[in-house]
């Protein structure tokens, strides 16, 4: 499905106006530095919280300062952005249909060898009567993940997440595999506009 939308995308930038086909390359790299404001910021906090408490700390800093990351990128920007997986921990985080088949694809892209550290994806995408911007990148699972998705949790670990997460499915990762994703969606300004 995805490759078929990409297909689809490309044929339609074909048409299009050079000057429309750079705002696709600004929308890109915009995409990519608000994923790196929002994965350095975030990793920082979590490294933060394990100095300061342990995994159990770094739990309260995804649960309480993750969204709150999110929610000031997207303020700043008037995006939507967040992170979704394949297995959530959050329930607010449970992909859409456009989400949940780049997600696929990442893993079987990750299949045949890729590096999910490298995995992107972007669209320009009918949703809600309007033309978007979606882009996504993986999340590839470090070292500092399987303290609190790893397969072999800690007691206390396992405590929390009963606690915050009743219907936690996010658990059971290896260094490596793909954790989710960052994931952006933006509406495109008309034809001849800039923001």
């Amino acid at each position: 499905m995805v490759k078929l939308l990409t297909i689809l995308v490309l044929a339609g930038l074909a048409g299009v106006m050079p000057a429309r086909a750079d705002e696709y390359t600004q929308q890109v790299s915009e995409s990519r530095a608000r994923t790196q404001e929002f994965m350095q910021t975030l990793k920082a906090e979590l490294q933060q919280g394990m100095q300061d408490g342990g995994p159990v700390n770094a739990i309260g800093v995804c649960n309480l300062k993750a969204p709150g990351i999110a929610a000031s990128i997207s303020a700043a920007t008037g995006w939507d952005i967040g992170r979704t997986s394949l297995r959530v921990r959050n329930p607010a985080n449970v992909p859409d249909a456009w989400e949940l088949t780049v997600l696929e694809e990442f893993e079987q892209r990750k299949a045949g060898g890729e590096d999910p550290a490298q995995m992107e994806f972007y669209a320009a995408v009918e949703q809600g009567g309007e033309t978007v911007f979606r882009y996504m990148k993986a999340i590839p699972t470090a070292g500092l993940c399987v303290a609190c998705h790893g397969a072999d949790l800690d007691p206390a670990v396992e405590n929390k997440l009963a606690e915050l997460y009743p219907g936690d499915q996010a658990r059971g990762y290896q260094v490596g595999d793909i954790r989710g994703a960052f994931t952006i969606t933006r509406p495109l300004p008309p034809m001849g506009n800039s923001e």
